[in-house]
């Protein structure tokens, strides 16, 4: 296990970094212990192309919760032949249906925090259990992200945490991804900068003088995260309905 001082260590160091070398330094030090963990947005699509030029294959986690776009599962479909993914679907527990009779119609609506936590926290903790260190498409430059390390040390699920493009821009991701031809997600044209559930309540587009996360979690102000990199309050998983 890396300590303290060597994380602050390799932070400086990676912070002049390629992305494409931090990755390489992952795999070389990691192997069949790293997974990458995307929804497919335009930083993960670069990731994985990244990955794919290293000629390392390396398991990609996604979350399927059963309430993506049809754009979304058409992307994830495409990319993963296109790159030949090692591509592991993780789903939760329950189907949307079961979840509504245990808990309600539209969970999403009256408490999403519990909502994420069952369809996306608690299915990535097993999904996670075999590796050592998991990589994401974090970025500084995203609302509320400022402070995000290159690599750190994951306490909710007790991992070494990646994010190599943490110090490149949201420009500099879609420059890649233009010069590389690489596919992303038709919504991004449609307004949609960040793209979760296809719920209005989840996601919806944004106007140009906003945030690119202010059209997830309508109408809930104290909501910005699914809760994968934070720590949510400890939540009732059967109260509140």
């Amino acid at each position: 296990m890396l300590r303290p001082d060597d994380l602050e260590e390799l932070n400086r160091e990676f912070d002049s970094w390629h992305p494409q070398q931090i990755l390489r330094w992952a795999v070389e030090e990691y192997g069949q212990e790293l997974a990458v963990v995307t929804s497919f947005q335009p930083a993960g699509i670069a990731t994985l192309h990244m990955l794919h030029e290293l000629h390392t294959p390396v398991t990609v986690l996604t979350l399927d919760t059963g309430l993506l776009f049809p754009e979304t599962y058409a992307l994830i479909d495409e990319v993963e032949a296109l790159f030949n993914l090692n591509l592991v679907r993780v789903r939760p527990a329950l189907t949307v249906q079961e979840q509504e009779w245990e808990y309600g119609a539209e969970l999403w609506k009256r408490t999403p925090d519990t909502c994420c936590q069952l369809r996306k926290v608690t299915p990535l903790g097993p999904a996670l259990a075999g590796f050592d260190a998991w990589i994401t498409g974090l970025r500084r430059d995203q609302p509320g992200r400022a402070k995000t390390p290159i690599i750190g040390w994951d306490s909710k699920y007790q991992k070494v945490k990646l994010s190599p493009c943490a110090n490149w821009t949201e420009e500099m991701i879609w420059m890649y991804i233009d010069v590389h031809e690489l596919p992303y997600n038709p919504l991004h044209d449609q307004g949609y900068p960040s793209i979760g559930c296809n719920t209005l309540t989840c996601t919806q587009p944004v106007f140009d003088n906003e945030d690119s996360r202010s059209g997830r979690w309508i109408n809930h102000t104290n909501k910005t995260e699914c809760g994968i990199h934070m720590t949510l309050p400890a939540l009732d998983l059967h109260g509140g309905c």
